[in-house]
């Protein structure tokens, strides 16, 4: 397997300064790494220096083999942020269907592969039914599996996810991670921010972030409780069934 991303010595931030630095990694062809952290802790920076958004402040980074940025067309980028969903009368299909765009160009209509990636992402997401639905009327949830779904049409060999579990409920959640896993299977590579420590535990690789990388490496290897105590400042386990809990280390309780 090839290295999709690969980073060396690699330190990600903004004009101020570093906000993570020491980053190495490499993401392999059909493999699943979550970027794993409390908000602020450098995943979404990390995410915006992969697709180019941001220019790295130090080391090395490469993405299908070039610079960030010279492959857009083959990768997908799921945001936190939507400026979209509330300025614009879009409407479900709408917003999915924009997916589709920049393998179309600006003068060419869509045509049956591209409709049918659109469908297929809207079943997958379980939004069909909402197709015709402007975006600013639907719940959280639903909007999140309508941009859940814009990602997959898109059909990237490279999907790159921030924070893809927000406001979904058990059922938006068990698609998106059925979605996921079906892609991987087609040979597509994933990269996740994420604070979920079960979504985290499905993924192949991890690498643990708190404004410095604490650890990465294989999942079942790096999500420990030290390493988590290190991350979120408590110790998280899994429990029976995969139930995740979180607790306060002895030490922090007799400082506060």
């Amino acid at each position: 397997m090839s290295a999709v991303v690969s980073a060396r010595g690699l330190s990600v931030g903004y004009d101020a300064g570093a906000v993570v630095a020491g980053i190495d990694l490499d993401v392999r062809d059909g493999t699943t790494l979550a970027l794993v952290g409390v908000n602020g802790s450098g995943k979404s920076t990390l995410l915006k220096t992969i697709i180019g958004l941001l220019p790295r402040v130090k080391g090395d980074i490469t993405v299908f083999g070039e610079s960030p940025g010279r492959h857009a067309a083959r990768i997908a980028f799921l945001s936190q942020f939507h400026r979209s969903e509330s300025t614009l009368p879009f409407r479900a299909i709408d917003i999915v269907r924009m997916a589709r765009f920049s393998s179309l160009g600006l003068l060419a209509r869509p045509g049956k592969r591209d409709e049918q990636l659109v469908r297929e992402a809207m079943e997958t997401m379980g939004v069909a039914g909402l197709a015709q639905e402007p975006l600013n009327a639907l719940s959280g949830g639903q909007r999140q599996r309508v941009f859940l779904a814009q990602a997959l049409a898109r059909d990237a060999d490279l999907l790159l996810l921030d924070e893809p579990n927000t406001n979904l409920d058990a059922a938006g959640a068990a698609a998106y991670r059925a979605a996921l896993k079906a892609a991987v299977g087609r040979g597509k590579t994933a990269v996740i921010a994420t604070h979920d420590i079960e979504d985290a535990s499905t993924c192949d690789y991890a690498l643990l972030l708190a404004q410095r990388v604490v650890a990465f490496g294989p999942g079942c290897s790096v999500l420990t409780p030290k390493a988590l105590l290190e991350t979120f400042g408590v110790s998280i386990r899994m429990g029976d069934e995969n139930v995740v809990v979180a607790e306060r280390s002895h030490r922090q309780e007799c400082e506060e």
